[in-house]
């Protein structure tokens, strides 16, 4: 339950102090951050930490002047690609071969199938499917750091373009998702510090359904793989 109890401690934290998070925190919640889940393995995005005051004080001005990014000890900016290729695809399942002793050709067929059904799916969704995956190592980070007790404000409000271009990141292949500051709490200039942690009641949260709940009017389709549905999509 030790999760559960760091969660309920943590908070969107309005007013960081300054002071410098410890290397090994900022490491155990980087780590975390990289053990993320995605799909099919391919870890479609990376963390950019940014520590520089200097760089902080521009990064501000691309954030509606929020504070915790300056005041913060490190700012994680979580970028995704902005799409997906066979020579990006190709150098994540070779390297996931390589360092499971298995020949790189075992990936090719599956490869090709998730290919196939992304290039049809267009640029913007690419861009907007490699973003939903890096959420997911930002939920991981947010988590480590309350077991840290490392204060994290989850910030998405900033000018995506402006930051990419802050950060050289056209042209790289990344844009950037949501940035993450880490620090800790200022409690007697935080409104939000004694503030009641209030969320979704469970009962209304969460629904579970049976069959009888269900739509039976649904026209399902047969069973079939990734790779037939594939088929069947030419």
């Amino acid at each position: 339950m030790s999760l559960l109890t760091d969660l309920e401690w943590r908070y969107a934290t309005k007013k960081m102090n300054g002071e410098k998070v410890p290397q090994e925190k900022l490491d155990y919640i980087l780590e975390a951050a990289r053990m993320a889940p995605s799909s099919s393995g391919l870890q479609q995005y990376k963390v950019i930490v940014v520590s520089d005051k200097a760089l902080l004080e521009r990064i501000r001005l691309v954030a509606y002047d929020q504070s915790q990014i300056t005041d913060c000890s490190h700012l994680l900016i979580f970028a995704a690609w902005d799409g997906y290729t066979d020579e990006r695809v190709t150098k994540v399942f070779n390297y996931m071969m390589d360092e499971r002793g298995l020949p790189h050709e075992t990936m090719n067929a599956y490869k090709q199938v998730i290919l196939d059904l992304y290039e049809r799916s267009g640029q913007e969704w690419q861009a907007h499917h490699a973003a939903k995956q890096s959420y997911i190592s930002f939920a991981m980070a947010i988590a480590a750091a309350a077991e840290q007790k490392v204060d994290a404000t989850p910030i998405e409000g900033f000018l995506p373009d402006k930051l990419d271009e802050l950060l050289n990141l056209k042209g790289s292949g990344y844009k950037s998702t949501v940035i993450l500051p880490l620090g800790y709490r200022e409690p007697g200039q935080d409104w939000l510090v004694n503030m009641k942690k209030v969320r979704t009641p469970k009962e209304l949260f969460v629904t579970e359904m049976t069959l009888a709940d269900a739509c039976s009017s649904v026209d399902l389709p047969k069973p079939m793989t990734l790779d037939s549905f594939a088929q069947k999509a030419d």
